[in-house]
């Protein structure tokens, strides 16, 4: 007869992981790098406190696959920011946790050989390698937190953090982002209501006391001041798109309502274009009007962009993906990402131009 188990009993392993201070020591953060990475959050947090008037733009792949093509993404966007840096912010997406309706591939931390061997311990290496390049060619960095372990890890290499819909709610990512050191971005919930968000604002604002781990990797309990450069992400829902000025009146009324930053930022992607990549210029271009008919509580956007245009499915074999396509959500390609930039510039400008007279 078998030996009945208390505890453990659907769990096949359990692998001892490297302690983020090890990996920190194996991956030193390089002067450049912090220097960037610091000079990036003070700029966004200008940003967010109107201390700065441009327009920030988070660009970038939905997800990371491929260290390679990103790099090669971030060669191309750095030149961009530069010329455009007067008048827009731009911070690249990198993003390596995808949070899944039911399952698939989860980013490049759990699976970074896209094959369902789940060599974690390789995807934090690799995670925090391409953060650590693409921070040292002066190029600031975004991302999701969804495990609360992984900032741990790759934080000090991050600009700006998103928690994404499904987690809004979540009372432990609430507590995460109330410790973390840079700007956070909560997205409303996934029925497009922003309240969730508005909530998690409140939360992520105010001193809290959870349980996580220290840079050891030792189980510890973190207390925390609050972090008061959170602020609310728009990208729609099972509702509908929620870019337009009605529903960001709904959510200027909410965050007035909860004493919370009126600091709206809108993800041009996800249900703000239904999923198709090719409507995301339609969101970003109401938002952009917006901002220019007088709405300066909308600081920013959210654009997924990539190499090439589209999405392609993993499959069984990751030697036949086609380079620098995403293979998560669908992307805008790198020249129609120029196109949209550059005209927001030029509208920007002439934004600037009609107010010095």
């Amino acid at each position: 007869m078998a030996t009945s188990q208390a505890k453990d009993v659907n769990v096949m392993s359990n692998t001892a992981l490297i302690r983020p201070s090890e990996l920190e020591s194996r991956i030193p953060l390089s002067s450049a790098a912090k220097d960037t990475v610091l000079e990036g959050r003070r700029q966004l947090e200008a940003v967010l406190n109107h201390q700065d008037e441009r327009f920030a733009v988070i660009v970038g792949p939905c997800s990371i696959h491929d260290s390679e093509a990103a790099l090669d993404y971030a060669e191309r966007l750095k030149p961009l920011a530069d010329r455009l840096s007067d008048r827009i912010m731009i911070v690249m997406r990198v993003y390596f946790e995808k949070p899944r309706t039911t399952v698939g591939w989860k980013g490049l931390i759990y699976d970074p050989n896209l094959n369902d061997s789940y060599e974690i311990e390789d995807g934090l290496h690799r995670a925090r390698r391409l953060l650590m390049g693409i921070s040292e060619a002066g190029l600031y960095s975004a991302t999701e937190f969804l495990d609360p372990i992984v900032p741990q890890y790759v934080a000090d290499l991050v600009t700006w953090a998103a928690i994404g819909a499904r987690t809004t709610e979540s009372q432990i990512h609430r507590q995460m982002a109330s410790g973390l050191s840079m700007p956070v971005g909560f997205k409303n919930g996934t029925d497009g209501d922003p309240q969730t968000a508005v909530d998690a604002l409140v939360a992520a604002r105010t001193p809290q006391a959870f349980l996580g781990i220290d840079h050891d990797g030792q189980a510890s309990i973190v207390e925390t001041r609050g972090n008061e450069n959170c602020h609310l992400v728009m990208r729609g829902g099972r509702s509908g798109t929620n870019f337009d000025a009605r529903s960001i009146a709904v959510a200027q009324d909410a965050l007035n309502k909860s004493d919370a930053p009126l600091n709206i930022v809108v993800d041009c992607s996800h249900g703000n274009s239904n999923k198709d990549h090719t409507r995301q210029h339609i969101a970003f271009e109401d938002v952009l009007s917006q901002r220019l008919g007088g709405n300066k509580n909308l600081v920013g956007v959210m654009l997924e962009s990539n190499i090439n245009a589209g999405a392609q499915k993993l499959g069984s074999d990751p030697a036949s993906l086609e380079y620098g396509i995403s293979i998560t959500d669908s992307c805008i390609g790198w020249d129609d990402t120029v196109e949209l930039l550059e005209g927001a510039y030029d509208k920007l400008g002439h934004e600037a131009a009609v107010g010095a007279h």
